[in-house]
């Protein structure tokens, strides 16, 4: 059984055989469980148990930065939401990030139930410990590139814990991570990179990136400016390339590729 696979594993059958926690009671992230030896990072996550159920997550590229994922609980989720993508059927949660109009609405539809935005309107950072039936999601704030300066917290990294899988999506990342945002991110089993080359960051950065986060499953977004073959060329032997007809993929922990492998789905 891969390392990867058994680890994800043991972190279900740890969580399931778990007494319950009164709600204020921290419960670590099982997906920052790997990054724990990093010095001088503060682990810590304030949520209710989540319900845990067993299946496959499907993930599918609606456009630019979409992504919906939708969990074996049946919660539907819409990543980098504008409203132009994955608006149909409605979204139980949308994520958003302020870099530009393609990425969040001012005006989203009163039907979805959670809107998370990366960034705080009030100031400072954004924080989100959401637990929604079978999936928990989390952020990562980084900073943005705005008006020619950078603006502290303007971004998050959002994480999608469910089925024992860690799902990240990058979002509108302007600069190289540092160590404490390896170790609060965690492992991703499956990750979206922007790879724009220049709206978010050069193809050489978001590729030592990548190869650091070294997710079982790596889904490119930002494909507008890009030929797809030069990411995947910068990304070297190491790490397998797919292209499916499909704008979905089902994955689980047990599906989970051996080999590090970027899937291009169908779409623009």
């Amino acid at each position: 059984m891969p390392l990867r696979l058994l680890a994800a594993c043991f972190a279900v059958v740890i969580c399931q055989g778990t007494p319950a926690r009164a709600a204020d009671d921290p419960v670590p992230s099982k997906c920052m469980a790997i990054a724990q030896s990093l010095p001088e990072v503060t682990y810590a996550s304030f949520m209710p148990a989540q319900t845990f159920v067993d299946g496959e997550v499907t993930i599918t590229y609606a456009g630019h930065s979409t992504y919906v994922i939708e969990t074996p609980g049946g919660v539907r989720i819409a990543t980098d939401f504008s409203g132009v993508y994955g608006a149909e059927p409605l979204p139980r949660v949308a994520t958003m990030n302020k870099a530009h109009r393609t990425h969040y609405t001012d005006f989203p539809d009163k039907g979805i139930e959670h809107v998370l935005r990366g960034w705080n309107p009030e100031g400072g950072a954004a924080k989100h410990a959401l637990v929604v039936d079978d999936v928990y999601i989390r952020n990562v704030p980084t900073d943005i590139r705005r008006f020619g300066a950078m603006e502290a917290g303007g971004n998050s990294i959002f994480i999608f814990e469910v089925a024992g899988l860690c799902i990240g999506h990058l979002g509108h990342l302007h600069h190289r991570l540092e160590d404490a945002h390896y170790g609060a991110i965690g492992r991703l089993d499956v990750v979206m990179v922007p790879i724009d080359g220049g709206m978010t960051l050069s193809i050489d950065a978001m590729t030592e990136i990548t190869s650091r986060l070294y997710s079982s499953m790596i889904l490119p977004m930002h494909r507008h400016s890009t030929d797809i073959g030069e990411f995947t060329g910068m990304m070297g032997d190491g790490f397998a390339v797919e292209f499916r007809d499909s704008r979905s993929v089902a994955v689980s922990i047990r599906s989970l590729p051996n080999r590090p492998t970027i899937v291009v789905l169908n779409g623009v």
